[in-house]
């Protein structure tokens, strides 16, 4: 099973880090997969959760292991085939482009489901499934 970091989150929540370009690259040298929130705003990519804060570097923007969140319909029409992408609300399931199942909390598993667990003891559950997308890495 593989970890991702959530926006780049290690050992819980940190705002001030999350999607930052210097924690994603952090994160990806540590050996882990990134989710990242990814904006298409005029004709450039960026950053950021609620908003495009950081301009995306496209070296990083094309690192295998990343998995991008787009969060506007500029963002998932403009990304390439060959990067793994999704887009989602409030779904329960939703599929990558490259065919894993993006899962919301709490939902079941199979062994192509990366589920979302953002609470500190997601280990105790044995997932068993592709991967877990956390806060809580270490």
């Amino acid at each position: 099973m593989i970890l991702i970091s959530h926006r780049g989150n290690l050992s819980g929540p940190d705002p001030d880090k999350e999607n930052h370009p210097a924690q994603i690259y952090k994160v990806l040298s540590l050996g882990y997969h990134c989710e990242v929130d990814v904006w298409r705003i005029n004709d450039r990519f960026w950053f950021g959760h609620d908003e495009p804060k950081y301009l995306a570097d496209e070296v990083l923007l094309c690192s295998k292991n990343l998995w991008i969140h787009a969060k506007n319909l500029e963002a998932l029409h403009s990304l390439t085939p060959n990067l793994r992408y999704f887009w989602h609300e409030n779904d329960d399931y939703t599929l990558t482009s490259d065919n894993f199942i993006w899962t919301f909390p709490d939902k079941k598993t199979c062994r192509k489901s990366v589920i979302v667990d953002k609470n500190k003891n997601w280990r105790e559950k044995n997932y068993k499934c592709f991967g877990v997308c956390t806060d809580w890495i270490l």
